[in-house]
């Protein structure tokens, strides 16, 4: 056998870190002798006749006998302890002779006078390996693979004494039922009863939404939704046939009969759901979903069928009879998108995945480029170059909004900054979240970059949507009420598309309006669309606010904006999205 890595040498592990709260949270560790466990003891030394087994755990330090025969110590140092290699490799081990063996002639036993050892570890349904069921002599000897095999059942006996004295581990202490600890074991049982192959039903019904939830509790209390679940106990053994779990604060889950079609599945659990709906006090605050996923024996993992049932669950909060079956399309956007907001978190902190390129605004009526817009763009380095079209929304969402406009908004300052050394005086325009107008200290930030970068106010324009504006309309007036009076210029983003008001937008401190590219197709040639953009840009006019047409491809598109009287174009007509040097090259262009 080869000696293994001193593992006082070794840094602490993640596993290693699992593996001893997994421990800890059994709470064996200096407890009281018990007689279930020294029973099988026994049983070890007298099927193996050797002096001594023990039950031993395997702490940070040292390994603890929680049942001992022949043995008058509690503990020995975890060094150079063979349960501890058990531990750490969880796979059987026996050693023959200790003073044969070049790592463990030097440890606790050897010098204790032990020359044989045998162990199994105690594996959790985790896999995580609390220590050893072992067994040790005075004389070198061997063993068969029949007492190989015994000292193994013997190790899964103690583990099962462990499990059924931590049996509340399993139950849920309020409905009762087995709980999602419970799921998983009987859901790899099952893996072992049936064919491998079958496919089979499962179903997760959930009480109420997050928010519902959430509300029930602020002003009912935790013993109202305990009531509830309580309540619907009886009437999910109407819905499954079998055993039912108990997996989360108001879901249960249970399997389908075997050979029943998915089809036939559904409508019995509409009907269940229909039926319910008219008993309980509940169905007047909370929204029941049903979650249905196929799942194949042998080839899903019972972690994976909770999420599939839960996200099918979900969606049923969107169903018009609240009753959804897993799509695994849906979840590959699911899974789509929290790949993005976790690869974009990492993006924002390298220095190479994330950067601006600027679209230029043309004068319609001098031919000038006096702005361009800043937009950000992301190349992965595995996933190569994903459309902002993509991330942007997903990143609106989640918290990692603030970061992301910090950075564009320095990365902006810092180009501006380099191209007025160069003698290019350019205003840059931002976009700017709903999320971020309602940060306390979004106008602050702004303006100490300014100072910070040398850049004056007006250098600087802020753009937003209709739909961010009206979001939280006060918050949002007031934060661009102090933009403006600093002297940064703001203009309406994809004007057109949202719900704002008239009257809200009279009273906005907004310097320009930008219509949006979807208005620009077939322009040339729609007259209803002709007489709406014109209006448009008229109505802005009269509000005071220069106006930009965004998505402008054509020359006579262009020609038409120029004579309804629009004061800017953004477009390919004049240029693509532009890195800063190739934009330096394109304005030098047009100055030739």
């Amino acid at each position: 056998m080869n000696s293994p890595i001193e593992p006082a040498l070794l840094a602490p592990s993640l596993h290693e870190a699992a593996r001893l709260e997994a421990l800890h949270r059994l709470e064996l560790l200096d407890t009281p002798p018990s007689e279930a466990f020294d029973r099988i003891t026994r049983m070890a030394a007298q099927l193996f006749n050797l002096p001594i087994a023990a039950v031993s755990l395997t702490d940070s330090d040292r390994q603890w006998f929680k049942s001992k025969v022949g043995v008058g110590h509690d503990s020995i140092p975890r060094l150079r302890a063979p349960c501890a290699e058990v531990a750490d490799t969880a796979h059987v081990l026996v050693v023959p002779d200790l003073l044969e063996n070049s790592y463990f002639r030097d440890s606790k036993l050897a010098a204790d006078g032990i020359r044989f050892y045998a162990g199994a570890p105690l594996v959790t349904s985790d896999g995580f390996a609390l220590g050893a069921m072992c067994v040790l002599g005075t004389e070198p000897r061997q063993v068969t693979e029949a007492e190989r095999q015994a000292l193994q059942d013997l190790a899964t006996m103690v583990m099962t004494q462990i499990e059924l004295q931590h049996a509340l581990g399993r139950i849920d202490p309020v409905s009762g039922l087995p709980n999602r600890n419970q799921f998983i074991v009987d859901f790899n049982d099952m893996e072992l009863a049936e064919p491998a192959g079958d496919m089979r039903l499962a179903a997760l019904v959930s009480l109420a939404s997050p928010q519902e939830l959430s509300d029930a509790q602020r002003v009912m209390g935790a013993g109202y939704l305990d009531e509830m679940v309580r309540d619907v106990v009886p009437q999910l053994r109407l819905a499954g046939s079998g055993k039912i779990y108990h997996v989360g604060s108001t879901q249960f889950a249970f399997f389908a009969p075997r050979g029943v079609t998915l089809e036939t599945f559904r409508t019995h659990m509409q009907s269940w759901l229909d039926a319910r709906a008219s008993h309980g006090q509940a169905r007047f605050i909370t929204t029941v979903t049903v979650g249905i996923a196929p799942f194949t024996v042998g080839q899903t993992e019972g972690l994976d069928l909770l999420r599939n049932m839960h996200s099918a669950a979900h969606d049923g909060l969107a169903a018009e009879r609240c009753v959804r079956v897993f799509s695994s399309e849906h979840d590959a956007i699911l899974q789509r998108r929290f790949w993005l907001v976790n690869a974009f978190g990492a993006a924002l902190e390298s220095r190479n995945q994330l950067h601006l390129v600027y679209q230029p605004k043309v004068g319609l009526h001098d031919g000038a480029c006096a702005s361009v817009e800043a937009l950000l763009r992301w190349s992965h380095p595995e996933a190569g170059v994903i459309s902002p079209g993509e991330f942007i929304p997903v990143i609106e969402g989640t918290s990692l909004a603030r970061a992301t406009t910090e950075w564009v908004l320095a990365a902006a300052m810092r180009q501006m900054a380099a191209w007025r050394q160069e003698g290019v005086t350019l205003q840059v325009a931002v976009n700017v979240s709903a999320v971020n107008l309602e940060e306390p200290d979004f106008c602050d930030r702004v303006l100490k970059l300014l100072v910070r970068h040398g850049l004056p106010p007006s250098s600087l324009a802020i753009e937003l949507t209709e739909s961010a504006l009206m979001r939280n309309p006060k918050v949002a007036q007031a934060t661009l009420e102090r933009l403006a009076q600093a002297g940064v210029q703001l203009a309406i983003d994809d004007f057109g598309t949202g719900y704002s008001s008239l009257s809200y937008l009279q009273s906005l401190p907004a310097n320009v309006v930008k219509i949006d590219q979807s208005f620009m197709r077939n322009l040339a040639h729609d007259e209803r669309r002709r007489a709406l953009v014109g209006t448009m840009i008229k109505l802005s006019h009269d509000l005071g606010h220069k106006v930009v047409a965004e998505g402008v491809e054509t020359v006579e598109v262009e020609d038409f904006l120029r004579a309804a009287g629009c004061d800017e174009v953004q477009g390919y007509l004049h240029a693509r999205p532009l890195a800063p040097n190739a934009l330096a090259e394109w304005l030098a262009g047009r100055a030739r």
